[in-house]
């Protein structure tokens, strides 16, 4: 029974050669697109999900609280780690964790390398495998280094890195203890080698355990069976008790984010999740299903549309004793056979453009092949498919009453064109929603885009004051400006696009306590911050320590600091902190040091006396060459700096890394609106087709009469164009509803424009017009001796 349903699906296949290509073509497109799909998903819904002690593993988030909103940030004290270990026998370990750039040297090959401190149990939280040496080495030696693969072969080609030696910012010497296999992209974590917490500890960058400075991550791991909501509970006040007794008190909670959530759930509202990434794959999973359903739908409606060439054979089959459900099961093994051969080509389409959407996504998604997970995958996604492309045609043609048949009686155009105007319009009404969306997406990205960043970026070249850059600054910035490579130079803690540091307990002539809880984004510049940077002063002077050595204290606010802080007149106020003391100069315009997307925080700035340059910030002389400058630049600092290498970053392409995300959604959705115009085309043009074989006869008498060419386009064009308007009336509402949905989760967003809809129409009636007129345009064009020959 199986082999004849093979036999007459093959006989189909062959006998109807330009429906079976369009039906194979369209089942392969949307099946490779939704396969692209479910393995970007995939590795989405997989970040940070290896690990061990996954249900046991969370962040500490602190929620900023003031009088009048709530701000949920991943920054703790330095101090926090060791309360939680001491305090709370709940915590199984407890680590802190802090970027860093160091060079790294062995014999005579040295890089700059990015990595990070932590504690000693970092190894024993996550579950990074080792290649070489201890894996459950606990970062205690203060001499002890781990590093990855990668950075083993740059350090020492193919030797074993185990017990030598590694010279770390050309001054001290670690000994390797464990190699780990470079991480995988589905992690946050991006290191080359990790130094224990002790060495920070031992070059002076850790402060006296004060709870106002924010600056590190804190990751603990709780015992097992211990409850995750009662141990929130129990440190939500933690930051509040340890100042209560402070003259600054907290207003601070804390919670923990288990790491189930890091990667798609990072967005907060009121101090609960609220979204984050999780809506883009939410969107992309719905995508994937519309542009199945609609290659599904192009199945069904050629299978429908040619009913009545297959209706004789259904009549014989029932007159010889077919039962229905026999029938159904032939029609269903047909679509499974298209669905098998549109499967194998749908995977090696998907093999073929893995590279290209790779480097769309930033990401390396494969097929394992040899992973028993993929085949069963494989198959039951193709077994699905069949079965829902299938299923309509399968009862449909099986339904047909053998005497109406065999007497010549069926009316396939009364009972079938209300299912199929159905179809149409419900698969492009999909794609029309798909149109629309993309468009806004394109619009908010272009939007954000042109916001005013508060700053000028072009030119403006930074790199990070390593070895003896800090000792020599002076030299440094007098001969870049005397040899015209630079127009301007200043230093800075952190750079222009990067948030580092907050802090709290701020006071100022009129602030009251509760002002004390309220969290600033902590910044220090040098001398010609704002020339440099090309900021917009609204009030007062930049900072100057030349001119005036009392600049050292300083303070710069940004509009929105001056406005949280009420001050109408700010120039010369003292602001306050536990023991230090600025005076303010100036009032800036506020600038994006964040997200482009969201309100600007209330920002200080200080002189060069409260926190440590890491910055050297250049404006490149625009009258020479970017190269040219550059070249002179390392020569400069090759002179004053010779142990590190020259490494430099511009401003305008870490502004343009904020729109990353963004706008790669917007070319995805780009890209698969595209292939659902094209599979909805593919359907609308063997549509056209038996349209055109149906009424060859009519077109002929037409023609006879006088009809011309255009006439008759327009005689075929005429229904299709209404559905498409038809679908256009459905999908508008919908696609408004759902992206201005999508736009509340933006603060600083564009409006949906009545022009994006325009556009829309116009674009989906023309690619519907241009893919029915081909063979609307060559009926109308043949001689009509041909179709009214046989009359």
């Amino acid at each position: 029974m199986i082999k004849n349903f093979l036999i007459i699906a093959y006989r189909n296949l062959k006998r109807n050669r330009i429906f079976s290509v369009i039906n194979i073509l369209g089942l392969a497109t949307g099946m490779a697109s939704a396969m692209l799909i479910f393995l970007w998903i995939n590795d989405e819904i997989s970040f940070d999900r290896f690990h061990a002690k996954e249900d046991r593993l969370f962040q500490v988030y602190r929620e900023d609280i003031s009088s009048d909103h709530s701000v949920v940030m991943e920054n703790s004290p330095k101090i926090l780690a060791h309360t939680l270990k001491t305090e709370f026998p709940e915590i199984e370990e407890v680590v802190r964790w802090q970027n860093v750039t160091f060079l790294l040297s062995a014999g005579d090959r040295h890089f700059n390398a990015a990595g990070n401190f932590t504690d000693s149990g970092f190894l024993n939280m996550f579950s990074f495998p080792t290649l070489e040496g201890n894996p459950n080495y606990r970062l205690n030696d203060p001499t002890g280094i781990v590093i990855t693969e990668s950075l083993a072969t740059k350090l020492f080609g193919k030797e074993s890195p185990i017990g030598k030696q590694i010279r770390v910012d050309s001054v001290d010497l670690f000994v390797v203890k464990a190699v780990l296999k470079d991480l995988p992209d589905n992690t946050q974590f991006r290191f080359e080698y990790l130094l224990p917490w002790s060495y920070m500890q031992k070059i002076g960058w850790v402060d006296n355990g004060s709870w106002e400075n924010n600056s590190v991550r804190t990751f603990y791991t709780l015992k097992p069976g211990i409850s995750a909501s009662s141990f929130d509970a129990k440190i939500k006040n933690l930051i509040v008790d340890h100042t209560k007794h402070e003259q600054t008190p907290s207003n601070d909670r804390l919670f923990g984010h288990p790491s189930a959530k890091w990667h798609l759930y990072s967005k907060f509202e009121n101090g609960r999740v609220a979204g984050g990434r999780i809506s883009v794959v939410r969107v992309f999973s719905l995508i994937a299903s519309f542009i199945l359903l609609i290659a599904c739908i192009n199945f069904m409606n050629l299978s429908t549309a040619r009913s009545e060439k297959r209706a004789r054979e259904v009549g014989i089959r029932k007159v010889v004793g077919a039962a229905k459900s026999l029938l159904i099961w032939q029609f269903l093994a047909e679509s499974l056979m298209f669905s098998l051969i549109a499967g194998v080509l749908a995977v090696l389409v998907v093999e073929l453009s893995l590279p290209s959407f790779n480097l769309l996504v930033s990401k390396k998604l494969f097929i394992d092949f040899g992973d028993l997970h993929f085949w069963t995958a494989a198959l039951g996604f193709v077994l699905l498919t069949g079965m829902l492309a299938g299923s309509y045609p399968a009862f449909y043609l099986s339904s047909f009453r053998p005497i109406k048949v065999l007497k010549g009686a069926l009316k396939t155009s009364r009972e079938g064109i209300a299912p199929r105007q159905f179809l149409v319009v419900l698969q492009f009404s999909f794609a029309i929603v798909l149109i629309i969306s993309t468009i806004i997406v394109l619009q908010q990205i272009r939007y954000a885009q042109n916001r005013d960043s508060g700053y000028k970026r072009d030119n403006i070249v930074y790199n990070f004051m390593q070895g003896d850059i800090e000792k020599n600054y002076m030299m440094i910035r007098n001969e870049l400006i005397s040899n015209r490579v630079a127009t301007d130079i200043t230093r800075t803690s952190q750079p222009m696009t990067r948030h580092w540091s907050d802090s709290w307990g701020f006071q100022w002539t009129g602030s009251n306590p509760e002002d004390q809880k309220t969290d600033f984004i902590f910044f220090a510049s040098d001398n010609q911050f704002v020339q440099t940077m090309g900021l917009k002063l609204i009030a007062g002077r930049d900072i100057n320590t030349i001119s005036y050595p009392t600049d050292s204290n300083a303070m710069l606010l940004n509009e929105s600091a001056m406005k949280v802080m009420r001050l109408k007149n700010p120039i010369g106020t003292e602001v306050r902190m536990v023991d230090s003391r600025w005076h303010v100069v100036g009032v800036i315009k506020d600038f994006i040091l964040e997200s482009p997307y969201a309100p600007i925080a209330p920002m200080i700035m200080v002189g060069p006396s409260s926190l440590s340059f890491y910055v050297l910030n250049m404006k490149l002389n625009p009258a020479n060459t970017v190269r040219d400058n550059l070249k002179k630049a390392e020569s400069i600092f090759k002179k004053y700096n010779p142990s590190y290498p020259f490494e430099y970053y511009f401003l305008d392409e870490d502004y343009a890394n904020k729109f990353a995300n963004e706008k790669q959604t917007g070319e995805l959705a780009a890209l698969f609106a595209g292939l659902a115009i094209f599979i909805s085309c593919l359907g609308l043009f063997g549509l056209s087709i038996f349209t055109a074989e149906n009424r060859i006869k009519e077109i002929g008498i037409r023609k006879v009469l006088g009809a011309s060419v255009l006439s008759i386009t327009q005689l075929l064009s005429r229904d299709f164009i209404k559905l498409i308007l038809l679908s256009f009336l459905i999908a508008a509402p919908f696609a408004w509803w759902a992206m201005n949905g999508w736009l509340q989760s933006y603060q600083y967003r564009t409006p949906v424009s009545w022009w994006i809809f325009a556009v829309t129409l116009l674009l989906s009636v023309t690619i519907a017009l241009i893919t029915i007129s081909f063979q609307s345009v060559k009926a109308a064009l043949m001689n009509p001796a041909k179709s009214l020959r046989s009359e």
